[in-house]
């Protein structure tokens, strides 16, 4: 599945503009947080969900990086913070790190 990696602050993140029931929301968090992304090759990371009091501002930023998903996200992507806070519950944000060595 294409997915758009946002970043913010030098750091990492994927969104599920499909909610909590996205087949690859459930899938991650069954797996630990385990995961691959390819993009041109694979990269074995470790997805560890984001608390809710921080998705906010990486919610705004994926939307200005993911227009495909702006139909999925009942907030414009230039409203203010607050704006994207009243639905952060609704949408896993997961911050991408390196996947441990084994």
């Amino acid at each position: 599945m294409p997915v758009v990696v946002a970043d913010l602050d030098g750091d990492r993140y994927l969104v599920s503009m499909l909610g909590e029931n996205a087949d690859w929301v459930r899938n991650v968090r069954a797996a630990g947080g385990r995961a691959v992304l390819r993009h041109g090759g694979r990269e074995h990371v470790l997805l560890r969900e984001v608390d809710l009091a921080r998705r906010a501002p990486i919610l705004r930023r994926y939307l200005h990086l993911a227009p495909l998903a702006r139909p999925h996200l009942p907030v414009d992507r230039r409203a203010p913070l607050v704006e994207f806070e009243a639905v952060a519950a609704r949408y896993p944000v997961f911050r991408v790190e390196p996947a441990p060595r084994p």
